[in-house]
This record gives structure tokens, sequence and C-alpha cells, in this order.
């Protein structure tokens, strides 16, 4: 099927968007979204839309009523990862101890950071109409995880010379990691490592 011109299709999204959806409309775009976010984490540029409505239970026509080009799903999608992390950050602080809370949100990172990479070609079209979605975006990872880290350092946890922002630096590194099959279980072995290594000085290292 035949996308419309980016302008044209980008004007229905944003008349769609501001109509609220029927019940059913508004559980099929939710599950489209999520469908999406797991289909290009899993195969990434080679992820199809057709793919995805057929996951969803939905036809293509539903997908492109709800999303007119590829690049509007993946803004969605990508927005959907940025709020879903940075919300995981207060819920599993009031669940687990300061550095556990830590931990699992870092755990977490490496998914989110799975999915941005899986649209990363379309993210830099997206950019063309959207100059400020990565700072608007990475201003709210970045507090997240500032929150996590102060509390942890508070509660002496980790050690108290530790900086969130040297820590963002440590996680980002994943990103521009060889995208290779165990990519995932090796990030999630290098986070576990950046944890022994903040809690070191306080006394918390994660040795079996």
């Amino acid at each position: 099927m035949a996308t419309e011109p980016s302008a044209i299709a980008e004007q229905k999204a944003e008349a769609a968007e501001a109509k609220p959806l029927r019940a059913d409309a508004q559980r099929n775009r939710d599950r489209l979204v999520e469908v999406a976010a797991a289909v290009f984490a899993e195969r990434g540029i080679d992820g199809s839309l057709e793919e995805i409505a057929r996951r969803a239970g939905v036809g293509i026509g539903t997908l492109y009523r709800h999303f007119p080009t590829r690049e509007h799903l993946v803004e969605v999608v990508y927005r959907r990862e940025v709020e879903g992390l940075c919300a995981a950050a207060g819920e599993l602080a009031q669940r687990h101890p300061s550095d556990v809370a830590l931990e699992q949100w870092m755990q977490r990172f490496v998914d989110y950071i799975a999915t941005k990479r899986g649209l990363a070609t379309s993210l830099r079209i997206v950019l063309t109409t959207n100059s400020t979605l990565f700072s608007d975006t990475f201003g709210r990872v970045s507090q997240a995880l500032r929150q996590l880290v102060e509390a942890a350092v508070a509660d002496g946890t980790i050690r108290g010379d530790v900086d969130a922002s040297d820590v963002l630096h440590a996680l980002s590194g994943i990103y521009s990691a060889p995208d290779t099959p165990e990519w995932r279980d090796r990030s999630r072995r290098l986070v576990k490592l950046l944890m022994d290594g903040l809690r070191f000085g306080a006394g918390k290292s994660t040795k079996a």
C-alpha cells in the first residue's frame, strides 16, 4: 500500500489525535504501538508494518488510519518507550531498596536501547520534522536516572562520589556496541558489573 506525502499524512494524524477514540479504536491503537515496539526491537529496520498489523490482530488499513506513515508510528513508539522508562523510576523506587531500584531501572534501560536501535533509521527521518525530539526525551531520561542515583547515594547503598551523568554516559556506551545476537545478554552483564562498581565503595558488592 502506497503511503501519502508526509505533510498530508502528518496533518491527518494530528486531526485524528485531536478527536477522542472509541474504546475499541483506542485498544487497537494501543495494541499496535505495543506490538510495534516489540517488532522494532527484534527486527530493527526489517520490521514491516504488515507484520506489525498481523501480530496486533488488525488489518493494515487500521494501522494506516492510526499511523499514516512509518515515521509517525516510530515517533509514537519512541515516546511510549521513554514514558515507560521514566515512569519505571518512580515505581521501582517505591517497591525496592534504592540500589536494587537503580539496578532494575538500568536493566530496563537495556530494553529501551534495544528498541531505540531498532528505530534508529526512521528516527533520523523523524528528526527532520521534529528537531527537539531527542533533547526533550534525553532530559526526561536523565532526570529519572538522577533521582535514582541520588537516592542510592543518600542512603549509602552506592558509593558517595557517583555522579548521575557519569552513570548515564556508561550506560549510553551500550548503544554503540556491535549489534550481535548476544548483544542484549552481554549488555545485561555489563549493567551488573557497573552496579558492582557503584556498590563497591559502599561495601555492597554483589559477588556470589
